[in-house]
């Protein structure tokens, strides 16, 4: 699954990487890492890759206090590559950092996930119920220069039992590392 994914991802990363596309393409920020399961002790995943692209249509950069930054998230877009039969997730929605220092900050997200795993119960992993989920983040994270960043990060999809079959959800937690354009 991994190899059939890995192509696209490094189209994406290599094409976002140039400061003149990103400017032009209103890319604000460009996260890979990797994260596993934290819900379940006795099926643990192996750590898998994640890739996320930022945008910033609404100018969050240009807001001066928090109540400017609550009004102008920035959406996030990106993948969770299941790896040996692990679920595969893409996700987006929109997501809020707010400064805690000149260099610490914090940052919430909200939207919604595709993934291929497990509708029903299995031996291996939750019972996700439905393809569609919503998709919530936190983090806390560390400005390492103007550019990078690192990010500890837990997510949490389930679809809250607006659709039939059970809700067991799916929990991570990683670490990922930014690039700022």
């Amino acid at each position: 699954m991994f190899k059939r994914h890995a192509g696209l991802i490094a189209a994406l990363a290599v094409h976002g990487a140039s400061p003149a596309v990103a400017a032009e393409n209103v890319l604000d920020e460009l996260r890979f890492g990797a994260s596993t399961s934290v819900q379940n002790r006795d099926a643990r995943e192996q750590a898998l890759p994640e890739v996320t692209f930022f945008v910033d249509p609404f100018e969050k950069r240009t807001a001066n206090d928090w109540k400017a930054r609550l009004v102008r998230p920035r959406i996030h877009f990106g993948t969770s590559i299941g790896i040996d039969h692990q679920p595969t997730q893409i996700f987006s929605g929109f997501s809020w950092t707010f400064d805690l220092s000149e260099r610490a900050f914090v940052e919430a997200g909200f939207g919604g996930v595709w993934h291929d795993g497990p509708l029903g119960k299995t031996a291996n992993g939750p019972g996700l119920g439905c393809r569609l989920l919503f998709h919530e983040y936190a983090g806390i994270g560390y400005k390492l220069d103007t550019h990078w960043n690192v990010l500890a990060q837990v997510s949490h999809s389930s679809h809250a039992d607006l659709c039939d079959g059970p809700n067991g959800g799916m929990t991570r937690a990683g670490l990922q590392i930014g690039y700022k354009f």
